[in-house]
């Protein structure tokens, strides 16, 4: 029987594409193997500048919030004054960031987001001392708010990506899917990192590294210049808020927020309930763990079908999933069980919201894409809003186990608002949907 040799044997690598690759072929010389469509990604001038700086500058998006809601009930005793004050940020980031995105489009990323961010970290640092030192509630929102000009940076780098790879919609769908990877990436990473910090120094160390983090991250990705869109100073397109198809998205991204938002601080509730405070963040992590796994492997493939027909099933899968930790923390009331609810749950989530910003982007006018995206962001601040405090209140005045149900609400009145609403208007738009990748 003749020995094998090398050129026959299996070749295991890892790539940054797939975890395994299988390759039985015969190696001839001068075979060369296909880049993946990550790597390829990546091999454009100047991608990987922009996106380390974006990550850093991302990090804190996934901080900021379990910090506050740590730092203020650890130190107030209210789970409820904790989701209110976060609810209000949030709510006014809705309002501020679209003017934001606006004068981003206008004047460019680097010119406006940078002092947009000074401000939104003196807003974070007040809000620091004002818990320090037993400020008065009121105090707490208005620095809270304060924090509302905190630039977009996932939305700017879609800019930048959408700016580099124009007319490749392949490549854009990969884009597309790590940047909302990178998204759940940085909500897996930020949550267990914030309540590291409160728990194992000091309640407000959270808050401050956020703060940090946001403000070198920015200085890093506005630096790279090569990769920042052009500047449209007096474009004529309409309102992106006014472009056919945009409103009925953006009430999926309000209610899909409120799955986010709620289940943020109804998770923090349960393990505090159960005397596991500190592993809160690890239990919210698995959820963005299993979002960021399924947005690799979607980004990886081309989903058959139009953007627009696949929303409604992500938003289905979406809503049958986030059934789990509610029966998880019903029936078993253990933190190790919710914990792998979430992990299961959270794999419909990177889908849907790549599903989402591949649509935002078709229907956003040309020449004002942040404002477009950061439309989408913001519904979506407004939905974590309304979650946290719908959450908060569950928690306060039922049990952190009946939180878990809306989520789940949440989820469906998603999935009704692109049933009903989100379809009929894309029927009547068939001929600008064709146009969109698949």
């Amino acid at each position: 029987m003749p020995q094998p040799t090398s050129r026959d044997t299996p070749l295991f690598t890892v790539t940054a594409d797939t975890l395994v690759v299988v390759d039985f072929a015969p190696r001839t010389p001068g075979r060369r193997r296909a880049k993946g469509p990550y790597r390829r990604l990546f091999a454009l001038p100047g991608a990987r500048a922009f996106t380390a700086g974006n990550l850093i500058a991302r990090l804190p998006m996934g901080m900021f919030g379990v910090s506050a809601v740590i730092m203020i009930a650890g130190t107030r005793g209210s789970y409820a004054l904790a989701g209110a004050v976060t609810a209000t940020g949030l709510a006014a980031t809705a309002v501020v960031a679209p003017w934001t995105a606006r004068l981003v489009d206008r004047y460019g990323q680097a010119r406006i987001a940078l002092p947009a961010t000074v401000f939104a970290v003196l807003g974070s640092l007040a809000l620091l001392l004002c818990v320090r030192h037993d400020a008065p509630d009121w105090a707490l929102f208005a620095c809270y708010a304060a924090t509302a000009t905190t630039p977009n940076t996932g939305g700017m780098s879609r800019a930048r990506w959408a700016h580099l790879l124009k007319g490749n919609p392949g490549a854009l769908h990969t884009a597309n899917s790590f940047e909302q990877a990178a998204d759940e990436l940085c909500f897996m990473l930020g949550p267990v990192l914030a309540a590291f910090l409160c728990t194992a120094f000091f309640p407000e160390a959270g808050t401050l590294a956020g703060a940090v983090l946001l403000l070198t991250g920015v200085l890093l990705f506005t630096a790279q210049r090569s990769t920042e869109p052009p500047v449209v100073r007096r474009s004529t397109a309409r309102a992106p808020l006014r472009a056919p198809g945009m409103r009925p998205l953006l009430l999926v991204c309000l209610a899909t927020g409120a799955v986010f938002g709620s289940m943020e601080v109804v998770t923090l509730a349960f393990a505090d309930e159960r005397g596991h405070r500190a592993a809160s963040g690890a239990v919210l992590a698995l959820q963005a763990a299993g979002s960021c796994a399924a947005g690799l492997l979607y980004g990886a493939t081309r989903p058959a079908g139009s953007a627009r027909a696949r929303l409604p099933w992500c938003l289905a899968a979406m809503t049958a999933l986030m059934t789990l930790p509610l029966l998880a923390a019903g029936l078993t009331g253990s933190l190790p069980v919710l914990a792998a609810a979430l992990l299961v749950a959270g794999m419909a989530t990177a889908p849907t919201m790549v599903t989402t910003m591949t649509l935002v982007q078709r229907y956003t006018p040309e020449g004002r894409l942040n404002e477009g995206m950061t439309l989408a962001v913001t519904g979506l601040l407004a939905g974590i809003a309304c979650g946290s405090a719908a959450g908060g209140w569950t928690v306060e005045h039922v049990s952190a186990t009946a939180g878990y149900g809306v989520p789940v609400a949440a989820a469906a009145a998603a999935l009704l608002a692109a049933v009903c609403a989100l379809v009929p208007v894309g029927s009547s738009n068939r001929s600008t949907d064709s146009r969109a990748p698949h």
